[in-house]
Parts: structure tokens; C-alpha cells; sequence
């Protein structure tokens, strides 16, 4: 079964082309695009489907990209949010990570690396290209130290391989336990730590000490 897209970028004419390049994907589906954020919420409202994955542009009027992030981040949750802008600087991509954004792809990205974005961020659960995951790494490392936290051993296990590229059913079978366990781990570890992507829980494992 395809997964269901919705794109959300003020440019109709970029947003139908891509619309058109997405029909190619065999696992992938673009539903219907909105110009904003309150564009979308509002087709949300009337009833229409909720996506699996929504390719988010930055610049739009009205409600822009950051703020359409935070409130998906609070109000849908499942949604995996990638962010595709003209925008590569870091303020942009570390204010889309922290509002929840699972993703950061240009819009200059070929085709077949959009496929595979896609496809990473959903059996992953999030995709980074390297040129963003080093702006991230840079960036949310220069924050303040976290407080002192009280963190389980196995949640510590869990911490060490967020820095890796295996994907959660993969850590569930190298710490011998169930994915939903694995699931669990992490829901705790981004309340306890305030946090919200696993890029997010990487940085803080790299920074503690917890990265092996």
C-alpha cells in the first residue's frame, strides 16, 4: 500500500512538478498540496485524508514552514514532517529540527535522492542528508549541558546506537527485546530530555558520553 503525501509550498508550479515526480515513486502518493500552513489545517478541518509523510517548504505566507512544523509536531504527532526549501542555512535547518521536522532535503535534490529520502524517512523515521546532519551535530552541540538526568542502563543502550544508521526494529534485535520496547525507550528519553527527533537524542548521547 503507497504511503500518502501532502505537499505544502506556496509555489503551485514547484509544487505541482513535484507532485508529478512523486507519481513516478512506486511506494508513494501525493494526495493534494496546500499554499501554507493554514491552507492545510484547514483542509485537516474539512475532513480530508491525514498523510503518512508532508513535504514542508519554509517561505509561505500567512503560516510559514517553521510554524506549521510546531503545530503538526503538537497536533499530529505520527505525521514524519520533511522539510524541502531553497533554504540550507543552519538557523533554518536547526529551527525545522527542533519543531519536530524528521527530515531536511533542497530543492535542488534529484529525483532519485527524493525517492530515497522518502523511503528512509519512512521505515526509518527520519532522513538527513550529510550536509544537514553535519550543520546539526555542529550546531545543537554548542547548547547548554543538560541538566543531571536519571537515565536506566537500558535506556543508555538505546542512546548509544540513535548515533548510528540502524533503524529501530534493527536496535530492537541488537538489544534483544521487542521494537514497541524499543519505541518505549525513546518516547521516554525525548520526555526526559525534552526532546523531539532522534537526531536529537544522538546529540545528546554524543555529548554525555553515551556513543560508545
Amino acid at each position: 500500500m503507497k504511503k500518502f503525501i501532502v505537499i505544502v509550498d506556496d509555489h503551485i508550479l514547484i509544487a505541482k512538478a513535484l507532485e508529478g515526480i512523486i507519481s513516478n515513486f512506486s511506494e508513494f502518493e501525493v494526495i493534494y498540496v496546500c499554499e501554507n500552513g493554514k491552507d492545510l489545517i484547514e483542509k485537516f478541518e474539512e475532513g480530508n485524508i491525514i498523510p503518512d509523510i508532508i513535504l514542508l517548504d519554509i517561505s509561505m505566507p500567512i503560516m510559514d514552514g517553521f510554524e506549521t512544523a510546531a503545530w503538526l509536531t503538537k497536533n499530529h504527532p505520527d505525521i514524519k514532517v520533511m522539510a524541502l526549501s531553497m533554504q540550507g542555512d543552519d538557523n533554518s535547518v536547526i529551527k525545522m529540527i527542533k519543531n519536530g521536522a524528521k527530515g531536511y532535503l533542497l530543492k535542488n535534490t534529484h529525483p532519485k535522492d527524493l525517492e530515497t529520502a522518502l523511503s528512509r524517512l519512512n521505515t526509518d523515521g527520519f532522513f538527513y542528508p550529510d550536509w544537514a546532519s553535519k550543520i546539526i551535530f555542529s550546531n545543537l552541540g554548542k547548547e547548554e549541558p543538560e541538566v543531571s538526568i536519571k537515565i536506566s542502563e537500558r535506556e543508555k543502550e538505546f542512546l548509544k546506537y540513535t548515533v548510528t544508521e540502524l533503524s529501530y526494529k534493527e536496535i530492537a534485535d541488537r538489544m534483544c527485546c521487542s521494537p514497541r520496547t524499543v519505541e518505549s525507550y525513546r518516547d521516554q528519553l525525548c520526555e526526559k530530555l525534552d526532546l523531539k527527533t532522534r537526531v536529537g537524542l544522538a546529540v545528546f548521547a554524543i555529548k554525555n558520553g553515551f556513543a560508545g
